[in-house]
């Protein structure tokens, strides 16, 4: 089963990223070095980093029943962030976001990781995870109102570019409802 291109939440509409998207993704957040210390990819330097992730998005929507969704809003559907699904097999995914600076602490990444939990459940995934640094208690929030549980800290999992590029830092794990107990 394959995703929707689009899913329209109560104030958001996300929807698969187009390559004319490039330009606005750049100037909203992919390029806003003050928006990412704790991104798991490194802030876009170029227009030809953000053609880049967008040529990646293709693929994962080839590949996968989904892949990475813009989060939109208003009526002129203004790219705000991002979120989507990661998938490891057809039943386990992960997901996160990530939302430009003005429109934080307004519920909006709240209200997209709640659409990607429901996308999961329409799709089957018996497995959805998140991840995010430590030190982010801001998205540890935005997880656990979404329904995410926490499952526990993994030592060197991965690196945040933006924050030492090259150093494997620890993560706290999330699953997605009453997954922990599956696992």
């Amino acid at each position: 089963m394959k995703a929707p291109s689009e899913i329209q939440t109560e104030r958001l509409l996300l929807r698969k990223p187009r390559p004319e998207d490039a330009a606005a993704i750049f100037a909203n957040y992919a390029g806003d070095k003050s928006l990412g210390r704790y991104l798991a990819w490194p802030i876009h330097g170029s227009i030809g980093d953000t053609d880049a992730f967008l040529k990646l998005a293709e693929v994962e929507w080839r590949r996968w029943p989904a892949g990475p969704y813009l989060v939109c809003l208003g009526p002129d559907e203004r790219i705000i962030g991002s979120t989507g699904l990661s998938f490891e097999s057809t039943h386990c995914a992960s997901t996160g976001y990530v939302v430009a600076r003005e429109f934080q602490n307004q519920g909006y990444a709240t209200e997209a990781v709640r659409a990607m939990t429901q996308l999961a459940r329409d799709l089957d995934c018996t497995s959805l995870l998140a991840w995010c640094h430590p030190d982010h208690a801001a998205s540890q929030r935005v997880l656990e109102k979404a329904g995410f549980i926490r499952d526990g800290l993994v030592s060197d999992f991965c690196e945040f570019p933006n924050l030492a590029a090259g150093v494997r830092q620890s993560v706290v794990r999330y699953v997605w409802g009453q997954r922990s107990a599956t696992r």
